[in-house]
């Protein structure tokens, strides 16, 4: 796995229980993954050679983010590299504007949107209807590459940076969903429950599964799009197709080509979880189950807090003393306020009372409070 996150620290996990040994690609010898994995070269993922070196010998390579120079994959699949996703899906989670294209396509539900250059070409976009949603084409995640953009002051200033941007209208939600599916190369395909998440700041906060209060005819309608999405894209291992729910309907925001924070929850909450599952897709075994573990699953992202107060292992022991059911995953990073250090998840049968159990377990882990 290229990426020493959090995701292949939890990827490294599941390999450990079938019998499998992951070698991670890490830029620093203190990543999350490179932790706790034994075969752990370092290199950064822009850098050919070391994509080069790292690959032989490993049966597959896959990822735990999306930010691999195209051109590098390309040149490793030429060379006899087994790569899941290949280049020519990826690209699709990779490029904003190829994706939008390639979705609008398919005839997948998407925003109106367009590429631009020019602070001109945003105002006409916006035909008065401020604010729009500007995006970096490349390189963006958990807020960062995103603008709302107001005015067109602010988009001359934004222009200015050089990034290369889309532009969507801003799309009257009612609520995000997310649904996460796994493809392997012999083309079967295993869809989990849809999920709601809950943004603050551009940041998962919170992710319920099953979504609420969402009707059986809008899940399989979610459901099968991120099928179909996979199967035509030709995607092998996760994908997570991140969406809009309007009162019109459902509406592509975002893909991602990974076990992505949407399925978090799926470590304790599901029959099998999305780790174990890309795994499973990326080596060509049968899917496992999908099915849920109890009526309601709530995770909770455990975010870095100021600095001070008692320690974390501290907060751990007071935790488990008040909520012996909670499960914590700590990955192992340093502490800076906002940054993901870990998630909370939490499982019962009353939603309400599971929701309070999981936030006010984050929020104890992160404040001390």
């Amino acid at each position: 796995m290229v990426g020493g996150g959090q995701l292949a620290r939890m990827t490294h996990q599941a390999a450990i229980s079938l019998g499998q040994s992951l070698r991670v690609l890490s830029e620093k010898p203190d990543d999350s993954a490179a932790l706790v994995a034994a075969d752990v070269p370092i290199g950064t993922h822009t850098d050919l050679a070391a994509l080069r070196e790292f690959a032989k010998g490993c049966d597959a390579v896959t990822f735990d983010h999306e930010h691999v120079p195209t051109e590098h994959i390309e040149a490793l699949e030429a060379e006899g590299v087994k790569i899941f996703p290949g280049s020519k899906a990826l690209v699709f989670a990779q490029d904003k504007g190829m994706m939008r294209e390639r979705l609008a396509a398919l005839g997948a539900p998407v925003p109106r949107w367009r590429r631009v250059t020019t602070s001109e070409e945003i105002e006409a976009f916006a035909a008065g209807s401020w604010p729009v949603v500007a995006k970096a084409t490349r390189g963006g995640y958990d807020g960062r590459g995103v603008w709302m953009v107001g005015s067109r002051e602010a988009a001359d200033d934004l222009v200015s940076t050089g990034i290369p941007l889309i532009v969507e209208e801003r799309v009257p939600l009612r609520r995000e969903l997310a649904a996460l599916v796994a493809r392997s190369p012999f083309g079967q395909v295993a869809a989990y429950p849809v999920v709601e998440t809950v943004q603050r700041d551009g940041i998962c906060v919170e992710v319920v599964a099953p979504a609420p209060d969402l009707s059986e005819e809008r899940a399989l309608e979610a459901q099968q799009l991120a099928i179909d999405l996979a199967t035509s894209l030709g995607v092998v291992g996760l994908l997570a197709v991140e969406l809009f729910e309007t009162d019109a309907g459902i509406v592509v925001n975002e893909l991602a080509m990974r076990p992505h924070n949407s399925g978090h929850w799926t470590i304790e909450g599901a029959r099998t979880s999305q780790f174990e599952q890309h795994l499973r897709a990326v080596l060509d075994y049968p899917m496992g189950s999908t099915a849920l573990t109890a009526p309601f699953v709530v995770m909770a992202n455990v975010l870095g807090g100021e600095p001070g107060g008692i320690s974390i292992d501290e907060r751990l022991h007071h935790l488990f003393a008040t909520d012996p059911g909670a499960r914590v995953h700590l990955y192992g990073k340093q502490v800076r306020p906002g940054r993901k250090i870990g998630h909370v998840t939490v499982l019962g049968d009353d939603l309400l009372q599971v929701r309070a159990r999981a936030v006010r377990a984050a929020k104890w882990l992160q404040e001390g409070v």
